[in-house]
């Protein structure tokens, strides 16, 4: 024979074909897994988009709004923007921003707001938003212009020239409470410094008055907030009583929260965004989400035949696992740009099956069956996946580390949908691919599968000798490699032992 005949020409001069690549399955067994899987799929549909009732609980599914946290470009309602004049002279400035963004959302969720959120934007900005809101001036008024607070003894008037003897800086928070001892009341949370000079002042200045006042600008507001008379020493964390109604009691913790904070804030833009652009832009989104998903789908199907179809199904668990998680995260809220993350990571998902099966394509159009090819084109994929996956987690955590409030729903949006991806795409849509291969692993038109040239002649379920034989190689160089690593680590135990019983002046056996 001569040395140049090819692969294909020497299986043909062989009397007997190559042995199979993988043994046979029953079918039975492949045909309840997949049903069971699409039915768990449908399942998985109607808790993710169609509401229902048991008795007298309304079950919201994982795609409506009462799942979903909406952002305020979605949900409609009002932002404010803040600014701190002068902030390259204030020392310490990072700590203190951050601080008076804290005290301001807990401020406003504190007063019943919980999606309210607070994030730096720039330098000295902070911006404020506030989702299903439909009245601007009750949040601006509760927000208002921030202003200073200051502790001085005495009562109006004549307090109002007196030197301060605590400052907002020394008030961490201020919280209204109940009990049947005080009824309503307001309890300030200090600072280690304010605590040590509340308990200086209160002992030395039992049955005077303590009053409270704001200030902006440097300018002492005439009318003060509250004025309370100190009945004892008190140590740490001092309480305001009175006949205080409940509204009365949220008013006043309210109005020192809004003096709480560690810089000066000016209000240089607000503005209320309607409930019907942002219910018309959602629409409009998952309109296009849809068509796309129904583009992508068709694309694969016709593309990749059997192969295609077996990575819809996987999409479709993505789609519910996706949405599950988006709604059982609590720090998802979701928004226009976090809307592009979704549509993203859906084709990234789509992305991690295209290299999979362009991989399977290579393995059978160079002699692999069908089977073979789809276990050489997972494998090999593998690390193509991986690489493009991680670079992307990596942006997004750094834009949730570094981005803005509309930059960081885009993020998480997407850092979510590429984690899920990868778990579709390696475990659910190999699965899917496994089965499907199982009921017909001889039929390559199924699939849209094409042999090479070289092996245009050799069956679709039956691998060449020759690629059979480097597979066998490949497996028992692995095995190899494995016995070596075992040996080496048996030899570095014994060495250790030999070592340690030496020290001991013993003797190894």
């Amino acid at each position: 024979m001569d040395n140049n005949t090819s692969l294909t020409e020497e299986k043909q001069n062989r009397p007997s074909t190559a042995p199979p690549a993988h043994k046979a399955v029953k079918k039975k067994s492949t045909i309840t897994k997949l049903v069971l899987t699409c039915v768990a799929l449908v399942i998985g549909m109607i808790f993710c988009f169609v509401p229902m009732r048991f008795g007298l609980t309304d079950y919201h599914p994982f795609m409506s709004k009462e799942s979903i946290s909406l952002g305020l470009d979605l949900e409609g309602g009002v932002y404010a923007v803040y600014d701190v004049p002068n902030y390259t002279e204030i020392s310490n400035f990072e700590s203190k921003i951050n601080g008076t963004r804290s005290s301001l959302e807990a401020m406003l969720i504190g007063k019943g707001y919980a999606e309210a959120t607070v994030v730096r934007e720039g330098e000295n900005r902070l911006r404020v938003e506030i989702p299903d809101v439909d009245d601007a001036k009750d949040i601006l008024d509760i927000i208002g212009d921030p202003v200073q607070l200051e502790f001085v003894l005495g009562q109006p008037p004549e307090s109002y020239t007196a030197d301060a003897v605590l400052t907002g800086d020394d008030v961490v928070r201020a919280n209204y409470a109940f009990s049947a001892e005080n009824g309503y009341y307001v309890q300030l949370e200090l600072t280690s410094a304010g605590n040590t000079k509340i308990s200086e002042i209160t002992t030395n200045h039992v049955n005077e008055y303590l009053t409270i006042y704001t200030t902006r600008d440097g300018v002492r507001d005439e009318n003060a907030i509250s004025t309370a008379q100190i009945k004892s020493a008190i140590p740490r964390d001092p309480i305001i009583t009175g006949n205080f109604t409940e509204d009365e009691v949220k008013e006043l913790a309210d109005q020192i929260n809004s003096g709480t904070f560690s810089v000066q804030l000016n209000r240089i833009q607000s503005e209320t965004i309607s409930p019907t652009l942002g219910n018309d832009a959602l629409t409009y989104g998952l309109i296009a989400g849809l068509i796309g998903f129904v583009l992508v789908i068709a694309f694969m199907c016709v593309l990749y035949r059997m192969l295609g179809f077996a990575s819809t199904l996987a999409l479709l668990i993505y789609v519910v696992l996706y949405m599950f998680f988006l709604a059982v995260l609590p720090w998802v809220q979701l928004t226009l740009p976090g809307i592009a993350g979704i549509l993203l990571s859906i084709g990234m998902a789509v992305d991690a099956n295209i290299i999979i099966f362009e991989r399977i394509k290579d393995e059978y159009r160079n002699g692999k069956s069908i089977m073979a090819a789809y276990h050489a084109g997972f494998k090999k994929a593998l690390f193509a996946i991986l690489d493009s996956n991680v670079t992307t987690v990596i942006a997004c955590v750094l834009l949730l580390l570094l981005g803005t409030g509309s930059v960081k729903g885009f993020a998480l949006t997407l850092l979510v949908g590429v984690l899920i991806s990868l778990f579709t795409s390696l475990v659910v849509s190999r699965g899917i691919t496994h089965w499907f291969i199982n009921l017909n692993s001889h039929n390559e038109k199924l699939y849209n599968l094409k042999r090479g040239r070289q092996f245009e002649n050799l069956g679709a379920d039956v691998t060449d000798a020759a690629v059979l034989e480097v597979m066998q190689q490949e497996e028992e160089q692995k095995q190899h490699e494995k016995e070596e690593k075992q040996k080496l680590k048996e030899l570095e135990r014994n060495a250790k032992t030999a070592h340690r019983a030496r020290e001991n002046g013993g003797e190894t056996v």
